[in-house]
Parts: structure tokens; C-alpha cells; sequence
């Protein structure tokens, strides 16, 4: 007997199961995938300060013009 014809026969007897029982499946529903969210990279200590003083050199500008 090949994978063929077992897969023939194991449908044939899924098949007569179901006319005889209808309520032997029970189908569910698929379960959602997550929601991927954009990676965000935490700032560090070298980025904060980085910001601080760029934010320190345009006020200074700001203020000479």
C-alpha cells in the first residue's frame, strides 16, 4: 500500500465518520497574530546628553541673532 492510497482510504474513512457523526470536528477560530510593534532604541546616557547639548548650542544661537 503506497502513501497514495492510505491517504485515499484515511479520507474515505474520515469522510464516512463524518456523514454518520457531523458533530465529531469541531472547528475553532484561528488565533490572531500579534500586532508587531516598531522596534524603538532607548536613548542612552551618551544620546541624552548628546541632545542636552545641542539643545544648550541652538539657544545660544538663538540668542546672538
Amino acid at each position: 500500500m503506497t502513501k497514495d492510497e492510505l491517504r485515499k482510504q484515511l479520507q474515505e474513512q474520515f469522510e464516512q465518520h463524518l456523514q454518520v457523526n457531523p458533530e465529531a470536528v469541531t472547528h475553532y477560530a484561528a488565533v490572531p497574530e500579534p500586532e508587531t510593534k516598531p522596534w524603538k532604541k532607548k536613548p542612552s546616557l551618551l544620546d541624552q546628553a548628546f541632545a542636552q547639548d545641542l539643545a544648550e548650542i541652538e539657544k545660544e544661537l538663538q540668542g546672538k541673532v
